[in-house]
């Protein structure tokens, strides 16, 4: 098996973010930027295709990435994320010894106290109720069974959608209710800035709105079901709106996205 990086980013001016990044694998960069370019070349005995596109949204540059792969194993990242030597050990090794796994998520150190990252300190099988805390830096799919359930990013969420968050989760929701098998692992493959959010600006109306919009993306008619349960858990953490004023608004952003 190969292990191929599927990073999405913008506005890279030159190939300086593989070294940053430290790949050591096959990868594929979709740069979204004020041209459309695309270049293939060695780096360091790995094959890069550089996708450069005047499109914009996180969603497209993911699928865009995966239409265009061809690994067995195939490792989502963001520019902000930098691997550990071996990375792609760690991760065919995961593969090799959960055979029935398509979907595995890694942990990653996040360097920012403010966002910290959530840490699997044992192996665990991915379900619906635990699916939510992993970003797509942490995902890595089989790229064949995950073509063949017919499964793409949403581009209805994430940075440039109309909802501002929760494509990741939909992603690992829709993979589990199509029969594909999930598991969380404990090896770290590395560390991950988190310096900046280009769509979290507070527990704000827009914040909740999209947060109902998602979850009738992800669980149709036990979708109210799923948001008491989300704000339940939630409770003990400092909001700017009472639990009433939180579910009315994603109530809204839940019936919107039923209009849709």
């Amino acid at each position: 098996m190969k292990v191929q990086v599927l990073i999405s980013t913008m506005h890279q001016k030159d190939y300086s973010l593989l070294d940053i990044m430290n790949i050591q694998t096959d990868a594929i960069v979709v740069n979204q930027c004020d041209e459309n370019r695309i270049d293939e070349f060695e780096y360091k005995g790995h094959a890069v295709k550089w996708i450069s596109l005047k499109e914009r949204g996180v969603g497209l540059s993911r699928n865009t990435a995966m239409m265009r792969a061809d690994a067995d194993i195939l490792l989502f990242a963001d520019d902000d994320v930098v691997y550990e030597d071996g990375y792609e050990d760690k991760v065919l090794q995961a593969f090799s010894e959960n055979s029935q796994a398509d979907i595995i998520v890694f942990n990653l150190q996040s360097l920012n106290a403010e966002r910290p990252e959530y840490i699997d300190t044992k192996n665990r099988k991915l379900h619906l109720f635990n699916c939510l805390r992993y970003g797509a830096f942490r995902i890595a799919i089989r790229r064949s069974t995950v073509l063949r359930a017919n499964i793409t990013y949403s581009l209805l969420f994430g940075g440039g959608a109309k909802y501002q968050a929760g494509e990741d989760n939909l992603f690992i929701t829709n993979c589990l209710q199509k029969g594909l098998k999930g598991l969380a692992s404990v090896e770290c493959l590395g560390t991950v800035k988190q310096e900046t959010s280009t769509w979290f600006k507070g527990y704000n109306d827009k914040y909740y709105f999209d947060k109902g919009a998602l979850f009738a993306a992800m669980y149709g008619k036990c979708a109210k079901f799923f948001l008491i349960l989300f704000e339940l858990k939630s409770c003990k953490r400092k909001q700017n709106f009472c639990l009433y004023q939180r579910y009315g608004l994603e109530k809204k952003g839940l019936s919107n996205f039923y209009k849709e």
